[in-house]
């Protein structure tokens, strides 16, 4: 059994198809077909389902895959171990983040750790979604839900609050709620329902049992933004708009309480350059646990 082929094989079931792989593996797409035929002809078993959408495990391929995982973690492990000496960190990372924390607040410190760590390639992906790491859409994933399956390792990397605000110009013209029952008459801004990725998110109800949006945007930035043109009264995070002029802060003895979750897959934890981004992150926050 060739581990080339086993690679090519984990790529197409992470990605879901033979081009998407071939592009992420840097070959000729034709060149990862013929490797998984040759791979379920040595195993004798038939691994996907190929069809012109895509390429969907069997059952052999799916009992496959979970020893190809932990073949792939053994292997990690040992180039880790045996390159343990070298003091370089070096190589690409790539972190998956909700765009509030992403952008607002990963972003502008990332800097700071590719200076320290020349060889080191970070990717960030800043997107209002959950990524999956069990198909290596990132290598380490930020998140506001603990997951509870998978072969995953997960820690709480900071608290954080949200409050209500709005513009100065929008409390000008509207005048300033006084109570959760006044805001009924004001125009709230919150995500697009459909399209939240975690129950997290939802939370317009718990300032309001009568929350209705007008604006509806699926991400916090734009949320951030149409608050900052006067468009409403919305839930922002408050290490964004805490500092920000811009922002006024309406009924501020009302908070909500969440947690950004630290995700790795469990087969990440033997490599050095994933092992030195977590730990960027966790000193980060630790360091600027008081603007959460």
């Amino acid at each position: 059994m060739n581990w080339d082929d086993i690679r090519i094989f984990l790529s197409v079931a992470r990605t879901g198809q033979i081009l998407a792989a071939a592009k992420r593996l840097g070959v000729n797409h034709a060149t990862v077909a013929r490797r998984l035929t040759s791979l379920e002809e040595s195993l004798g078993a038939r691994l996907f389902d190929r069809s012109t959408s895509g390429c969907l495990l069997t059952e052999a391929g799916s009992r496959f895959y979970d020893r190809a995982e932990r073949m792939e973690a053994e292997a990690v492990a040992a180039e880790a171990d045996l390159g343990g000496d070298t003091p370089e960190i070096a190589g690409t990372v790539r972190i998956g983040a909700p765009d509030g924390f992403g952008v607002a607040y990963l972003a502008p410190r990332l800097g700071k750790l590719t200076e320290k760590h020349p060889g080191l390639t970070v990717q960030l992906v800043p997107v209002a979604r959950s990524f999956s790491l069990s198909r290596r859409e990132a290598d380490i994933a930020v998140t506001i839900d603990r997951p509870e399956t998978g072969r995953l390792v997960a820690g709480k990397l900071v608290d954080y609050a949200l409050g209500l605000y709005a513009s100065k110009s929008y409390l000008e013209d509207r005048g300033t709620p006084a109570s959760p029952a006044d805001l009924i008459g004001h125009d709230l801004i919150g995500y697009v329902e459909d399209l939240l990725y975690s129950p997290q998110l939802n939370y317009g109800t718990e300032f309001s049992k009568d929350w209705t949006a007008r604006f509806e945007i699926a991400s916090a930035l734009g949320q951030t933004e149409a608050v900052r043109g006067g468009a409403g009264i919305g839930i922002l995070h408050d290490f964004i708009a805490r500092e920000d002029d811009d922002f006024v802060a309406v009924l501020p003895e009302m908070k909500l309480h969440r947690a950004y979750w630290m995700v790795t897959h469990e087969s990440s934890r033997p490599l050095r350059h994933v092992a030195a981004v977590q730990s960027f992150l966790r000193d980060q926050v630790v360091r600027d646990r008081a603007i959460f």
